[in-house]
């Protein structure tokens, strides 16, 4: 009899969180300002191997500079980002940090409409060359295997010849997290990855997520708290770029302070 995996728990999720102490990610004192406005003060977190961690916090706390600064978009004024513990990512280009292992996601998906699922995942796979480029080029056996599980894990494999903008924003959602996964990314950065989605497609993506999470080290920000719930590992709430507070999604909604300026009573 094939062995189920066993069922997803925080108690899991903790266990995991304790096997995997070995950071992938560390940020050291950032400090990030735009024209005078502190965007990140001092910041300083670390992200674990295969950790699914969850950055959450009011409008304005810095958590789209946060990936800005990891994915060399924006250079901070001061401290360092460190990937595996060695290469400060902070002394790269966007690119380089990209082939090192590092993809993102935004917020609204970013496709390909007039190219089928597939021609997306194959542009996004030979990302080095011009879109018409990667479409001439031949695919080897690897590249289409990867190309048919990643749409197989998706629940797009019978989307596959449709055109990109025809899909539901759900399903377009879903198919940019793919155009990530096929480049075989170590850290992925995920912005509000739930929005707009239907009932369904977010517990789907928390499935989802719970899945890739181990093989990849992921970092959600996002403000759906059910959302949050059903995938962290880890939570950390960040207010005026600086953390807040950090642990549990229960320790940290029993945070005074997190109560006081971003959850409410």
């Amino acid at each position: 009899m094939t062995e189920q995996p066993l069922p997803y728990t925080r108690a899991l999720a903790t266990d995991r969180y304790r096997r995997q102490r070995d950071p992938i990610l560390q940020l050291d004192g950032i400090s990030v300002s735009f024209d005078g406005f502190q965007a990140l003060n001092n910041l300083s977190f670390e992200i674990g191997v295969g950790e699914l961690r969850c950055v959450i916090g009011p409008n304005g706390a810095g958590k789209t500079t946060l990936m800005d600064v990891i994915t060399g978009k924006t250079r901070p004024d001061r401290g360092r980002v460190l990937y595996d513990q060695s290469v400060d990512l902070t002394q790269m280009d966007p690119v380089a940090i990209a082939r090192r292992g590092i993809g993102r996601k935004f917020q609204k998906p970013t496709v390909f409409d007039a190219l089928t699922v597939a021609e997306n995942l194959e542009v996004a796979q030979k990302g080095d060359k011009s879109v018409w480029a990667c479409l001439r080029a031949r695919l080897n056996s690897e590249q289409r295997d990867r190309i048919d599980e990643t749409l197989a894990l998706l629940r797009l494999g019978a989307e596959r010849n449709r055109l990109a903008g025809a899909l539901s924003h759900g399903q377009k959602q879903f198919l940019e997290i793919g155009m990530l996964l096929v480049q075989q990314p170590h850290v992925l950065l995920l912005d509000e990855p739930a929005a707009g989605m239907s009932d369904a497609e977010t517990a789907w993506t928390a499935e989802l997520f719970r899945e890739l999470a181990g093989r990849h080290s992921m970092m959600v920000v996002e403000h759906d708290m059910g959302f949050v719930e059903s995938i962290a590992d880890r939570v950390t709430v960040l207010h005026q770029g600086q953390v807040l507070a950090e642990g549990s999604l229960a320790q940290v909604q029993a945070d005074e302070r997190v109560i006081n300026v971003y959850l409410g009573r």
